[in-house]
């Protein structure tokens, strides 16, 4: 599965390379290199903002998921579910990657993770995501609150 972090640069033509192992994993765990790009799950700062990303999803997971969604296999309300389709399924974008492990990320997806010059991949098991490193910064400071402390939860998982 997609595991690790890794801090890259995307250039003005909007175009950025797929780190190695993630690319790997796309061939070797899910037998296809094609991936769907779509908005990531909005990140609460607790502040009024939300930090934006991506995320990318191997094919084949991202079918099933559609499926699910699409079968309301949550079984949101009416008004969650179509908000759902809306950040989710509407802005999502197939994509592969060329001869040299470079994507270009959809311009209007590009502006909605407020993508600039570095950013990062992050491994999410069967899917990764992408984030501005200003966003990211923001994510993990978020992420540090949020810990859980003298868990007995986490005891249970070893942590």
């Amino acid at each position: 599965m997609f595991g690790g972090e890794s801090l890259t640069t995307i250039d003005a033509k909007g175009r950025t390379s797929i780190p190695a192992r993630f690319r790997e994993v796309l061939v070797t765990e899910f037998g296809d290199e094609r991936f769907v790009v779509t908005k990531a799950s909005p990140v609460d700062f607790d502040d009024g903002s939300y930090g934006r990303g991506l995320s990318v999803y191997p094919l084949n997971e991202w079918q099933e998921l559609e499926k699910k969604i699409q079968a309301n296999e949550g079984e949101l309300p009416l008004a969650q579910l179509n908000s759902l389709k809306r950040l989710v399924l509407g802005p999502a974008q197939e994509c592969t990657a060329d001869k040299l492990g470079r994507v270009l990320i959809p311009p209007a997806l590009r502006i909605h993770a407020n993508l600039g010059r570095d950013l990062y991949f992050v491994g999410m098991g069967k899917r990764f995501d992408i984030w501005a490193s200003e966003t990211y910064a923001r994510i993990n400071a978020q992420d540090e609150r949020n810990f859980p402390q003298d868990s007995a939860a986490l005891a249970a998982l070893g942590i």
